[in-house]
């Protein structure tokens, strides 16, 4: 009979087929098929932590047909994604099906290619417990938070709330950056700058010594005293001190790994995190890129030699690095397992992607040149320093051109080139207009989903997996919003944050979260048993739990806003107010009345307004049919094209 391969999702199954022969049967298991119950915290303190799992209702048809279909079959391949999470998937779908020792191999692949495909197929294994086991004990350990502390939330706070380990410190970064930005007093400063000329040539100056010491940034307070230099100024004569050329290499950035890709996705892209992970996938299912899962910066020796030959062929042998080269990531606790983000084919360019909209063609596009970038020559810069003197003052003026553009030319990058006129020491100088400017400090911007990633890698919190699905979380929960591109924290999240940081200050401290990452990894390297962590974290946390439950005080917030709207029904006027379901509409005259109406964002509306049919320009998770906006009962939602055959949907003001 045939062999049974089994895989996450039926994309993944489609290309995978194709490299396989008669032989081989591919089945989805969609997902996970077994979890911890809904209904209960399904952990056994008492017995070291034993969980309960059982399957998932959505699963249940799925695993009895995978069953028949295993039954039937020779030998079961257990595909499931590389990392910890497909690991784990493997472990669960075995368990479902009661597959027997014998029965059943592991196989692992970091891209979905025919050669890649085929020798993982030669070369299997068994399943990795100490991957499963570290799965286990995050999925244990965020239980033992959630079910505990949400239960919590509803009493003091409000119904429906719920706490999760790594989005509490995520929403506590973003509360405490705020608190900066409230608490942040503005300095006024002032600047001078010069404008000169040689030869015609005019250039600018800036104003940085005096006395040869150099002027501090907020050393000219006022327009006085910036008036007082102009005027000591107006007569000097202006003579070139120094001059001092050089040149600098910019290197090439590493290729991408999950958090760097969604960082210049984000900015270069404008993707949000979540939806960069989503044609990522779409992309990977496919086969054209590398697991896109990944904190490893590594090419293997095949895709080096790949790129090379593509450089040398496309672009020149000058343009290619002198010998391969090697990067380190320098994030902190990082597992480097498998590749970086890189295409499975550095010959196959994003307009040959057909079948893929314009997103996923500049997202592939953006990763291509990212990698393909890294194997290039460095970029050479021209860096032209001059220093002015007149009378006891010293202006500073700077050039730089690009002298070679190297890895530049594929892979553009923010440099501002200035050409100075041909300066030498003993040049007097022509004075064209002095000019001062009035400036003030700022205080340090919110946190744009970028930079919240880079936060959270940098202090060891969350790994590749996580960092999407904690961002989209903190935001559907209301405890987030995206103000123009910027996170900001709801009244909400600021109540549950400080509860959280008062009462259980170790759930959100940003070193013990990363400590509780850290021995994740020791657990899936074989160091340590998963129950030696767990038990840590959970004495303490259920010690605090008991003593403080009863003494925290109710803190009810009034979360409504008041709309210049008058309720359709009973003239009222109407509120935003807060569900577990996150924002609504309602009349101020409830119980009265009991009108409601969906709460759709400002951002969320122009693009309703704009006419946008596909909100992300992507697939359904679902089907892969396209997705588009729908006026439903309660206000907008984003639902399948394909309704009622599939039944997707999701709230529209998350995006």
């Amino acid at each position: 009979m045939p062999n049974l391969v089994i895989v996450e999702s039926p994309a993944k199954a489609k290309t995978i087929n194709k490299y396989l022969g008669s032989d081989y049967r591919v089945a989805a298991s969609f997902g996970h098929v077994r979890d911890l119950p809904r209904t209960k915290i399904g952990i056994d303190v008492e017995s070291n932590y034993e969980p309960s799992y059982s399957v998932l209702k959505k699963s249940k048809k799925v695993v009895g047909e995978l069953k028949k279909i295993a039954g039937a079959s020779d030998l079961v391949f257990l595909a499931t994604d590389l990392d910890r999470e497909g690991e784990a998937i493997s472990w669960h779908i075995l368990k479902a099906l009661n597959l027997k020792s014998g029965k059943y191999k592991r196989i692992v692949f970091s891209e979905i290619t025919e050669k890649a495909v085929q020798k993982a197929i030669h070369n299997p294994r068994e399943i990795d417990m100490d991957l499963v086991d570290a799965q286990q004990a995050r999925r244990i350990i965020d239980r033992l938070v959630g079910y505990n502390l949400s239960p919590l939330l509803w009493k003091k706070v409000m119904k429906g709330l719920s706490a999760g380990r790594v989005q509490s410190v995520a929403v506590r970064l973003i509360v405490d950056r705020e608190r900066e930005i409230e608490d942040f007093k503005s300095a006024e400063y002032w600047e001078i700058e010069a404008e000169l000329a040689k030869d015609q040539k005019v250039f600018t100056a800036k104003l940085i010594a005096r006395d040869g010491k150099k002027i501090d940034k907020l050393e000219i307070k006022d327009d006085r005293e910036a008036s007082t230099i102009i005027k000591e100024l107006e007569g000097e004569k202006y003579v070139v001190a120094a001059v001092e050329q050089r040149e600098q290499k910019r290197h090439p950035y590493a290729p991408y790994t999950t958090s760097t890709l969604q960082q210049d996705a984000a900015n270069r892209l404008r993707f949000s995190a979540k939806q960069t992970m989503r044609i990522a996938q779409t992309l990977y299912e496919a086969g054209h890129i590398t697991y896109m899962r990944t904190d490893s910066v590594n090419l293997s020796a095949e895709a080096v030699q790949g790129a090379r030959q593509v450089i040398a062929k496309e672009y020149g042998k000058n343009y290619l690095a002198e010998g391969a080269r090697v990067y380190k990531s320098k994030a902190r606790l990082t597992q480097e397992a498998h590749e970086a983000v890189r295409p499975t084919d550095f010959s196959k360019k994003s307009a040959e992607l057909n079948n893929f909209d314009s997103r996923a063609q500049k997202l592939y596009d953006l990763i291509y040149k990212r990698a393909l970038a890294s194997q290039m020559q460095d970029a050479v810069l021209g860096i032209t320093n001059v220093k002015i003197t007149c009378g006891k003052y010293t202006f500073g003026a700077s050039g730089q051109m690009v002298k070679f553009e190297g890895f530049l030319k594929i892979y553009p990058d923010k440099i501002k080139e200035a050409q100075l006129p041909p300066l030498q020491a003993g040049d007097k100088l022509n004075l064209k207009k002095l000019e001062k400017s009035q400036h003030f400090t700022e205080p340090p911007a919110r946190y744009s989903e970028a930079t919240l990633i880079k936060a959270l890698e940098e202090k060891g919190i969350g790994r590749p997996s996580t960092y999407a699905p904690t961002i989209s979380t903190i935001q559907d929960r209301g405890y987030v919003i995206k103000e123009q591109g910027r996170l900001k924290p709801e009244k909400i999240g600021i109540v549950v944050n400080d509860l959280l940081v008062k009462n259980f200050p170790d759930i959100v401290d940003y070193e013990f979260t990363a400590n509780i990452e850290n021995d994740l990894d020791k657990i899936a390297s074989g160091k340590i048993k998963w129950q030696k962590p767990v038990d840590v974290f959970y004495r303490p946390f259920a010690r605090d739990l008991k003593e403080k439950t009863g003494s925290i005080e109710s803190e009810k917030p009034n979360l409504s806003e008041e709309l210049d709207e008058k309720c359709p029904e009973c003239k009222k006027n109407l509120v935003i107010k807060h569900s577990r379901n996150g924002k609504f509409i309602g009349c101020s005259g409830f119980p009265d009345c009991r009108y409601t109406r969906s709460f759709v964002s400002e951002q969320a509306q122009q693009k309703i307004t704009a006419g946008e049919k596909q909100i992300d320009g992507k697939k359904c998770p679902k089907c892969q049919a396209d997705l588009k906006i729908v006026n439903g009962k309660y206000g907008p939602f984003i639902g399948c094209s394909q309704y009622p055959k599939c039944k997707y949907m999701e709230r529209i003001d998350s995006k």
